[in-house]
């Protein structure tokens, strides 16, 4: 034997390899490639693309509700800050042997601790009614003890009357 011979059965048993491995690899590609029509089909035939693109538009609309949501709650925290959210009222009896506590002093203030201050004072000839306006907290005129009273009252400084 010659070494052509050896040369040619060397190559004959090198292609009979290759042949081995491209009929492997056919194998594992027609697996993949059944697998891949099945995931592209998806349940009953729908399109694995539409599901992208319906879920695609989906996350659209939520991030248009969420800007919208988010405007909304700006809006809401606006008009919190703008109104009404800090009180005290204080009980109290203007003249000693009158009887009851008719009179009161009422501390109302926003956010910013800014508001007014009503005073009701209850007599015999009839009630009188008072309001001096706070800004951050502090007033510019002098208050009784009881309008002082609701103010801390309103500001958190005391706790309320039971």
């Amino acid at each position: 034997m010659g070494i052509e011979q050896y040369l040619l059965i060397g190559l004959c048993v090198l292609v009979l390899i290759l042949i081995g491995l491209v009929a492997g690899l056919y194998i594992k590609y027609k697996r993949i490639d059944r697998a891949y029509g099945h995931f592209m089909k998806g349940r009953n035939g729908v399109n694995l693309e539409d599901i992208i693109m319906d879920i695609e538009e989906d996350v659209r609309k939520l991030e248009n509700e969420d800007e919208q949501n988010k405007e909304a709650i700006r809006l809401l925290n606006k008009m919190l800050r703008a109104s009404f959210q800090k009180f005290g009222i204080i009980h109290y009896n203007a003249f000693k042997g009158m009887g009851g506590n008719l009179s009161f002093a009422v501390a109302v203030l926003d956010y910013t601790n800014s508001g007014f201050i009503l005073n009701s004072v209850h007599s015999r000839e009839g009630c009188y009614v008072y309001i001096k306006a706070v800004d951050c907290g502090k007033t510019d005129i002098l208050l009784g003890a009881e309008e002082q009273q609701s103010l801390e009252m309103a500001l958190g400084y005391t706790e309320r009357e039971q």
